[in-house]
């Protein structure tokens, strides 16, 4: 069961660091989560920090047992953990929630969580991944670096026991990772995800190296391929394309 034991730190280095060193250790296993008040060296994507506010947001990593999935199907797990935090950031926020592919979730134009995959590979068996997730909860200011980013206190106006709302993340958790396990899982969990992209069907501005262009955003595949379309058809592969996002005057 995902969420059990959930564990409880005042503050630590990473969560993702110590749910992999717990695993290594044979400390911990499938379905024990790791709440952290504060990381110090929290992990984003592409090797970014993960900024964050002591005792503002949740900042949890969850230990997976991925042995009875295939290699090629890490995407369809990441999309099942942003799945997982779509329908769990759903019942708070009513409109305009989405996830940007990846697996970041988006609130209109603005950055409300992230999620961080790490696997553990033995033998040539996938047998873990560490998937660590970040939402802003109760933080409402952010440095200029961070400036789209958006909490939910911001969105609603209320303000949350963000150990409450790990524990909800870690049922909507379960629930996915259930549906991953299932014989057409994979698909479902695809077709559910590209139900909910962000700029779907819409026209969009995306950089490769010094050159940028504009196209619409069709789906992703089970291998994390973002379709688009403007002229030909085409697709990229996650760190070789970057969002240029325009706001709205």
């Amino acid at each position: 069961m995902i969420g059990i034991p959930f564990i409880h730190l005042s503050e630590i280095n990473s969560t993702n660091i110590y749910a992999m060193e717990q695993l290594q250790a044979k400390l911990a296993e499938h379905g024990a989560a790791f709440f952290a008040d504060l990381q110090t060296s929290g992990k984003g994507q592409m090797g970014k920090k993960w900024e964050s506010e002591a005792g503002k947001n949740l900042l949890l990593s969850v230990i997976l047992n991925t042995s009875s999935l295939n290699m090629g199907d890490q995407f369809v797990l990441s999309a099942a953990v942003a799945l997982a935090t779509y329908d769990f950031l759903s019942v708070y926020i009513n409109q305009d929630l989405t996830i940007k592919w990846p697996n970041d979730l988006y609130w209109g134009d603005r950055k409300a969580g992230g999620i961080l995959i790490e696997n553990q590979i033995s033998g040539g068996i996938w047998t873990h991944a560490i998937a660590g997730i970040g939402i802003n909860i109760n933080q409402t200011r952010f440095r200029e670096t961070t400036a789209r980013a958006v909490s939910l206190r911001q969105i609603t106006g209320q303000q949350y026991h963000s150990v409450d709302l790990a524990k909800e993340l870690c049922t909507c958790m379960e629930k996915r990772f259930n549906q991953l396990m299932h014989s057409n899982g994979c698909n479902e969990i695809i077709n559910d995800y590209n139900k909910v992209l962000y700029k779907k069907g819409e026209i969009v501005k995306l950089k490769t190296g010094n050159s940028s262009a504009r196209y619409t955003i069709q789906q992703v595949d089970r291998h994390g391929q973002l379709y688009v379309s403007g002229g030909i058809p085409m697709q990229f592969t996650h760190g070789t394309v970057e969002w240029v996002i325009e706001t709205k005057q």
